[in-house]
């Protein structure tokens, strides 16, 4: 099963950009994955192509219309019938490792990327869209986040990353930050990699990384250390003391 990313956008031009390029490039070609960018200005019915109107009650901006949004998202779903449909908003749920799994898993994703105000709410209901945030930011359109996202899941497709266990020590993937790395040389500017990583004993190795993911957690991301649970109930250096 090839996954297939579908994209309606007022910018097509702006796909497949980055991910025509390292490992979502190199897959594209090898035909890992495919990606399909549509213009909704297409699915406007009017002979000027017009994609949004004023808001309804009054105020700044424009907001894109209900009845083009679900003729673009029609068409997206004869492309990939099964494929979930995202529409970018900082409106929202915010998109969790978890979550990119679970879509690298399927058969694709259409992303809807908003412009202007963004979308007539109607479209949501109406369509079964499922609104997605990037992180607690605004941008101009969803393109961006539409970029971040299908590289997060191109890059846990089959064959994608050489290494397999790549995709799995990783932030996120334990519910924690990933730990520290360092390379040759050993030391720099009179810095040097830690010893137990130089020691060849696994056992401590491990026991280390654990450490220093709950601490760098506990220290950066309290909201991720709160919902990891167990016996995060205490600090990750208290835990060590009482090892």
């Amino acid at each position: 099963m090839t996954f297939r990313a579908t994209v309606l956008t007022l910018y097509p031009e702006m796909f497949p950009g980055p991910l025509g390029v390292s490992l979502a490039g190199r897959a594209l070609a090898e035909g890992a994955w495919q990606l399909d960018a549509v213009q909704i200005r297409d699915f406007a019915t009017d002979k000027h192509r017009t994609v949004d109107d004023t808001p309804a009650g009054g105020g700044a901006g424009m907001v894109l219309k209900v009845d083009v949004l679900a003729a673009a998202i029609d068409h997206a779903r004869t492309i990939n019938p099964d494929a979930p449909v995202l529409a970018m908003t900082p409106r929202g749920k915010p998109i969790t490792q978890g979550r990119i799994r679970e879509l690298a898993a399927g058969p694709g994703i259409t992303i809807l990327c908003g412009r202007f105000e963004g979308f007539d709410e109607r479209i949501f209901e109406g369509r079964q869209v499922e609104e997605v945030a990037l992180a607690d930011i605004v941008l101009s359109g969803g393109e961006p986040a539409a970029l971040a996202i299908l590289d997060a899941c191109i890059r846990l497709l089959p064959g994608v990353m050489g290494a397999p266990s790549s995709g799995i020590e990783e932030s996120f993937e334990s519910g924690l930050l990933e730990y520290p790395h360092y390379t040759r040389p050993v030391e720099w500017e009179g810095r040097t990699i830690p010893e137990v990583l130089r020691s060849g004993d696994h056992a401590k190795i491990a026991a280390w990384r654990k450490s220093q993911s709950e601490d760098h957690t506990r220290l950066r991301r309290p909201d991720l250390w709160e919902r990891h649970g167990g016996v995060r109930d205490q600090p990750a250096s208290d835990a060590r003391r009482k090892k």
